[in-house]
């Protein structure tokens, strides 16, 4: 790390070169192919995954993205004479624009899609709606050709008559920008750091550094989705992530050259001590967090795949950025890392060791006080913030869980209030009849699901050019996010079919969105122990290997645990239960995408490893140097106190800012990570694990005779480097032994 450091500080012009002129190229190359995202969630092996593949077979020519024109009637119904020429001609024109391959409207005899055209229209027939069918999927369409739909379908809206349009590429002229949340969390990140330096140039290395890492992560992401399945949201999950822990690796090595600088370092020695110091638990840092990430792909998930490998990308350009890019412009900037009265003393009265005081010092005592009392209170906040986890309901969220406000919203709630709560949601019994027994059969299917309890309406489609492939929908009498629909699901693919088929060749496979999105949350369930117990068992690992202790590591594990729980249970709060989730702007309660908690468990492994490395560090040197584990975990918890918080809200303010992007996947992420970051930061490193280690005393530091000379050293910030009234860890960002030591004596026990 030393020799990179130097090369970069020597050749600081040409590493900021370096870095601008990938951030150019892989801009201008994202630009010229565009991107290619996929959200498909279809998991091969599973029933839904056959039924869609069926239906491709079948149908092979419907491979556009099909969305729907929905309008109401006040007063009066939709065949009204002036409603239906008004529409009429409305539909006409939409046929006509770009992109458009059909429409297929209420009016229309004999449409073909399904449906006649009269089961377009509500029994009250107040509600009715046209099927428009687009030459492309959604991905492929422009929002200049979603939005014509929009503006053609509503010039046919009146006093008496609500137009509105619903599906995915609709869903295209809605698409929020993110720029207001990622300048609202750089300005806070930015606040924090001038407050933290007090200085305008050391404020703006980090924010720099994660920048240009991330933007190039970004635009790499982009073209990485031509070369296997990445989802929508995964660019700007990566930029959620890789603008927080880009700041905060830049915030630890601005810290530490800060440090060096205050101790009389000339600039390049300063920079290059803090990127082999504090840039090795960087590194480390980040690895943890990518192979978190990559741990993903053992649950051999293509939807999720690519995710991870985005994610870990962007991490590790972040780390390669702060290691690389941050030393150049520490150089460009020589000693305005210091502010000008850091400067000034400096010049006038020279190096000054400074000791731990203040807030951190004294909350530090506090803690040591009454540790039974504080840990009970920690326990406590974290376990009834868990509770809500008890009732998490994995599923996919659809339209109707969008802003009240957006005209998908109300054409959901329309469909809904004018079809059925199960309209929206239409499950796809796909059946292949190979000789005239199947087909007596499937017809005897037909009648037994139309007494089905829990079905709506159902009804028959037959494939062209002969082909023996027939689909049966089946409306569901309850909306697709509700858990009497998963059970519908089951109740059919495990007792009606099987009854029906009996004694026939007849195959019939339940398909469907919503089958679909319950055949990807049941595989990523089953896999969920595998990953978490695999991500724990990889952190204790690495954990036991650092610190040398049995203690630590299960502490760690639980922390983690209980850092991921309580961080759910508020995510079920506010989108499952609701919980101002429409005051927040992001729509009405509904289930918690499936992916989300392997997604996270990734992220907050690292994330929390950071912060137990960092204070546990330094808890560690002092410990070996005294053997007092009071005072190692006094001295350790109010030395490195500050800088965790300082971290925290950073990165609690990028993830909280995310919130404002209007998508509701991303503010899942936002608010579970700043909500976990925030628990793991101030309520378990700076509270329950410093109470439970005072409680545990020696045993905090045990490790078997036997495992101890078996396991290998493992130094995180390397070799330990003493220098006159400088800090000895370069991670743990303490002052000089000496001090420490009389810092330690102050306090006393």
């Amino acid at each position: 790390m030393a020799a990179l450091a130097r090369w970069c500080l020597n050749r600081r012009f040409a590493v900021l070169g370096l870095w601008l002129a990938a951030l150019v190229g892989l801009t201008t190359a994202a630009a010229v192919t565009g991107s290619a995202y996929s959200n498909d969630y279809e998991v091969s092996g599973t029933e839904s995954a056959r039924a869609t593949a069926l239906l491709a077979q079948a149908f092979p020519g419907q491979s556009g993205d099909t969305d729907t024109i929905v309008w109401h009637t006040a007063k009066g119904t939709v065949r009204t004479a002036s409603v239906k020429a008004s529409l009429t001609e409305a539909l006409d024109k939409v046929a006509h624009l770009d992109g458009v391959a059909s429409v297929a409207g209420p009016y229309d005899s004999g449409s073909g899609s399904g449906y006649d055209g009269s089961a377009r229209i509500s029994q009250d027939g107040h509600t009715a709606y046209a099927t428009v069918t687009f030459d492309a999927a959604a991905e492929n369409l422009t929002e200049s050709q979603a939005q014509a739909v929009v503006d053609t379908a509503k010039q046919a809206a009146s006093d008496n008559v609500e137009v509105e349009l619903g599906g995915s590429a609709i869903a295209l002229t809605e698409s929020t920008s993110t720029h207001i949340g990622e300048l609202v969390g750089v300005a806070v990140a930015a606040l924090v750091l001038l407050l933290a330096f007090g200085s305008m140039f050391a404020m703006f290395l980090p924010i720099i550094t994660a920048l240009v890492s991330v933007g190039t992560a970004y635009m790499a992401t982009v073209l990485l989705g031509h070369l296997m399945t990445v989802a929508d949201f995964a660019p700007m999950l990566g930029m959620l992530i890789g603008l927080g822990v880009g700041i905060d690796y830049a915030l630890f090595i601005v810290t530490r050259h800060r440090r060096g600088l205050k101790q009389g370092l000339p600039v390049r020695e300063a920079a290059e001590k803090a990127v082999s110091t504090t840039g090795r638990a960087v590194v480390f840092a980040g690895g943890t967090v990518c192979v978190a990430l990559l741990g993903m792909l053992i649950l051999r998930l293509s939807f999720l795949n690519g995710v991870a490998i985005a994610a870990s990308l962007t991490v590790m350009l972040t780390v390669a950025a702060s290691v690389t890019l941050l030393p150049a412009l520490l150089g460009m900037i020589g000693m305005k890392a210091l502010s000008r009265r850091e400067r000034r003393r400096l010049t006038e009265h020279g190096p000054q060791p400074t000791l731990p005081t203040g807030l951190a010092a004294r909350w530090s005592a506090f803690v040591e006080r009454h540790p039974r009392l504080l840990g009970a209170v920690a326990a406590a906040v974290m376990l009834v913030l868990a509770l809500p986890t008890l009732s998490l309901h994995l599923g996919s969220s659809d339209q109707g869980n969008n802003a009240s406000t957006t005209t998908t919203r109300k054409a959901y709630d329309l469909l809904s209030d004018g079809f059925g709560p199960g309209f929206n949601g239409p499950l796809q019994l796909v059946a292949e009849t190979g000789n005239a027994a199947d087909k007596v059969a499937l017809e005897q299917l037909t009648t037994t699901l139309r007494h089905t309890g829990g079905v709506e309406a159902v009804s028959v489609t037959s494939a062209e050019h002969g082909s023996d492939v027939q689909v049966i929908t089946v409306v569901p009498a309850t909306s697709p996010q509700s858990q009497a629909t998963d059970d519908l699901v089951s109740h059919l693919r495990e007792d009606v079919i099987p009854d029906a088929a009996e004694g026939t060749s007849l195959q019939v496979h339940v398909g469907g969105v919503t089958a679909s999105y319950g055949d990807f949350a049941a595989v990523v369930i089953g896999k969920l122990p595998l990953f978490i117990g695999s991500v724990v068992a990889l952190g204790c690992l690495l954990l036991l290997l650092a610190f040398r202790s049995i203690g630590i590591p299960l502490k760690a594990a639980v922390m983690n645990i209980a850092a991921v729980a309580s961080s759910f249970g508020i995510v079920v709060a506010i989108f499952q239960w609701g919980w101002g989730s429409e005051l927040l702007g992001l729509g009405s309660a509904g289930p918690i995408e499936p992916f989300l908690p392997v997604i996270m468990v990734s992220v907050l492994f690292g994330l929390s490893m950071d912060y137990q490395v960092f204070l546990v560090s330094r808890m560690y040197e002092e410990w070996q140097e005294t053997h007092d584990n009071r005072r190692a975990v006094r001295v350790g918890l109010a030395e490195t106190s500050r800088v965790i918080n300082s971290a925290a809200v950073i990165m609690i303010s990028v993830f909280l800012a995310f919130v404002l992007s209007g998508d509701r996947t991303i503010a899942m992420f936002g608010i579970g990570l700043a909500a976990a970051v925030a628990l793991d930061a101030f309520v378990l490193r700076t509270l329950l694990v410093p109470a439970l280690m005072h409680l545990m005393g020696g045993w905090n530091w045990w490790l078997p005779a036997r495992l101890e000379r078996w396991l290998p050293r493992v130094s995180i910030e390397g070799p330990a480097e003493v220098v006159p009234d400088s800090g000895v860890s370069l991670m743990k960002f303490s002052e000089s032994a000496p001090t420490v030591a009389r810092y330690g004596d102050h306090q006393g026990r």
